[in-house]
């Protein structure tokens, strides 16, 4: 029999679940860090701005960049024993599709809880759309905030856009990785994690 453990998560009822995991979790520290490299997993289940952020990631001088992509996690258990040390995972979700949130959501219970210790962040797309429900964009910045992870928003239909969530991507992973000196990714993630406004909760009356 497989050995595992419970795994709590809070999803955006705000219920607090209880899930019996297969001890098959992505784990942050099971493995050596790479010399003057990082490793980023993107995950997003419709495969739209991922490659085109992996392309700008990888063309980064100052370290080595590998960026590893998948729809939804668990990742293959078969490749467990050839894959590098994830140092930070990315879940992009597209604001516009319920079922990217979705599977952001669902992919959450398989990642160590050490991940959340400065090494998750969600990247959303698609914000300012007008068919975007504002229920939406709040239950993303609820999960990150009771997360503690960062939020950020990208702009993925233009090359300035994508250039700049690069840039954005890359100065978490670098202190993600251990590459920034006198910097620990939970501190960066005290500075950088979401929060919610306090009147987030309130019925709008627009």
């Amino acid at each position: 029999m497989s050995r595992g453990f419970v795994y709590n998560i809070l999803f955006r009822t705000g219920i607090v679940l209880s899930v019996y995991i297969r001890m098959s979790l992505l784990k942050p520290f099971s493995k050596l860090p790479g010399l003057n490299a990082a490793n980023i997993l993107l995950v997003e289940c419709e495969e739209q701005f991922q490659k085109s952020l992996a392309d700008a990631l990888v063309e980064e001088t100052a370290v080595t960049v590998y960026v590893r992509l998948a729809k939804s996690l668990p990742l293959p258990k078969e490749n467990e024993e050839s894959r590098p040390r994830i140092d930070l995972v990315v879940f992009i979700i597209n604001l516009t599709s319920e079922l990217s949130f979705q599977s952001a959501e669902a992919s959450l219970k398989y990642l160590d809880p050490g991940y959340l210790l400065g090494k998750v962040c969600f990247m959303v797309t698609n914000a300012r759309n007008a068919s975007v429900p504002t229920e939406r964009l709040d239950a993303v910045r609820k999960l990150a905030a009771a997360l503690h992870c960062p939020l950020l928003f990208a702009e993925d239909q233009t090359p300035d856009g994508v250039t700049y969530a690069t840039k954005r991507l890359l100065s978490i992973l670098k202190v993600s990785a251990g590459l920034v000196p006198m910097a620990t990714a939970l501190y960066l993630s005290s500075l950088t994690s979401c929060t919610v406004p306090p009147d987030i909760d309130q019925p709008s009356f627009d």
